[in-house]
């Protein structure tokens, strides 16, 4: 499942140096077989140290302190529910800890916008969510959901080959590097896959703890638990459509829209939105109003990576540009640019999209074919009128919803973040997704009195 979070393709070179106050993980004394001696544990930034911190002081889990800054309300969460696993870990044994579920932890709290949380706090605020309790409950679902992403990226990465993540190794290839001499011939990277595998599995088992916690209502209970079940289904279903259309090179355009709403629109926009109104006790017009946005939503935010994962500057998305057309990927972008050239007879383009697609040693000249066939047959225009088009559709459903002003204002905001387009105050369009930014910071400085 390609993500919007930064990976790459290529060959890993040595391991990005630990900043300024990084920790080194403790060495091990584990019994071991006669005669495998394991490297030393690399040093491991942590992920406390550059961390931001929110500038205001309240409580994380108080309501009005986390309306200010949600990401680090959510991570505070997340932070105190590791940190319970992590001891839970060390006490089973301490190779697992520190192979498994200590790169679970360090890839869930560094790095990520928290862009789900976000949408599920703000969907429980717009909602009329005021208990405290409730509010907890909310942030450990937004915990659960960061760990859901950890467990979706680090698949991703095994299924895709890619060795870097965010900057450094990805999980599969950080094991395969800390084996590379105690594990010869292939067997390091066969390890280092399974691990990923497993830590993986680990992040969602998490997860799945943490949502079993969060609501205690029987009545409230069971609607998370439905709407939590649902999510994890859908998203493996989007990403047997995505490797399945890339093995086989189906690029049917009602796959790749069927592909990129389960993959995508449901797991990122209209589930977490679900999961908070649900939470709140919304009704059924309420919510079917917020489903129906963040679906519209979460199609254009899919959509909009797609063109920005082959036209965008890499300097601005934070990933190397072309890597949906290397892996071949049936992305409605090229599935429209190949239906359109189908209709139209045209060889060239055809020629070029069945040569370049799933080329994994695409040059930046072939990569500007690719480019060019997608602007002529006019997918890229139709893709971007139809992001418009869902984003406007979007706005239109959410103003059908009986929601508090305060935070459906904020809400707007940020699926109008989401969808890349201008915000109300004509501040102009946010970065690219993608590209990391801090939603809440900017909501902040609203009005404190337009929230409940």
């Amino acid at each position: 499942m390609r993500s919007t979070d930064t990976k790459d393709h290529g060959a890993a070179g040595p391991s990005p140096g630990p900043r300024s106050g990084s920790r080194q993980l403790p060495r091990t004394t584990d019994p071991l077989p006669p005669g495998l001696l394991l490297p030393s544990p690399p040093e491991i930034p942590d992920a406390s140290v550059d961390r931001p911190q929110s500038p205001y002081p309240a409580d994380a889990r108080d309501v009005r302190g986390a309306d200010q800054d949600v990401p680090y309300a959510v991570t505070r969460a997340l932070d105190a529910a590791l940190d319970e696993h992590l001891t839970r870990a060390a006490g089973l044994d301490p190779v697992f800890k520190r192979d498994i579920a200590d790169r679970v932890a360090r890839f869930t709290q560094d790095g990520g916008k928290r862009l789900r949380s976000q949408f599920a706090w703000w969907a429980w605020r717009a909602c009329g969510g005021t208990d405290p309790a409730d509010a907890r409950a909310v942030l450990d679902i937004g915990a659960a959901l960061e760990l859901v992403q950890t467990c979706a990226l680090v698949h991703d990465d095994v299924m895709d080959g890619a060795r870097l993540r965010r900057g450094r190794l990805s999980l599969h290839a950080d094991v395969t590097a800390q084996y590379a001499y105690a594990v010869p011939d292939r067997g390091g990277e066969r390890l280092g896959e399974a691990a990923a595998i497993l830590a993986g599995d680990l992040a969602l088992a998490w997860a799945d703890d943490l949502v079993a916690a969060a609501v205690t209502a029987p009545a409230t209970d069971r609607r998370v638990r439905d709407v939590w079940s649902a999510m994890r289904t859908e998203m493996v279903a989007g990403q047997y459509l995505d490797v399945q259309g890339q093995a086989t090179s189906v690029r049917s355009v009602a796959r790749a829209v069927r592909a990129a709403c389960l993959k995508s629109a449901l797991y990122t926009v209209e589930r977490p939105m679900a999961l908070g109104a649900a939470v709140a006790g919304a009704d059924v017009a309420t919510t079917r109003a917020l489903c129906s946005a963040g679906r519209c939503v979460g199609m254009a935010f899919q959509l909009r990576d797609d063109l920005h994962d082959v036209f965008g500057d890499t300097r601005s998305t934070g990933k190397p540009s072309g890597g949906d057309v290397r892996d071949g990927k049936p992305t409605y972008l090229v599935a429209v640019a190949q239906a359109r050239a189908e209709a139209a007879g045209d060889h060239r383009a055809l020629a070029v999209l069945r040569r370049r697609l799933g080329s994994a040693d695409l040059t930046e000249t072939d990569l500007d074919q690719v480019r060019e066939v997608l602007v002529a047959t006019g997918a890229r225009a139709t893709v971007e009128a139809k992001i418009a088009r869902l984003a406007e559709q979007g706005t239109r459903h959410l103003n059908r919803a009986v929601l508090d002003t305060g935070p459906r204002r904020r809400l707007d905001r940020l699926l109008r973040s989401a969808a890349g387009l201008p915000l109300p105050d004509g501040s102009g369009a946010p970065p690219p997704p993608g590209h990391a930014v801090s939603v809440s910071l900017a909501l902040a400085a609203e009005s404190e009195g337009a929230v409940r």
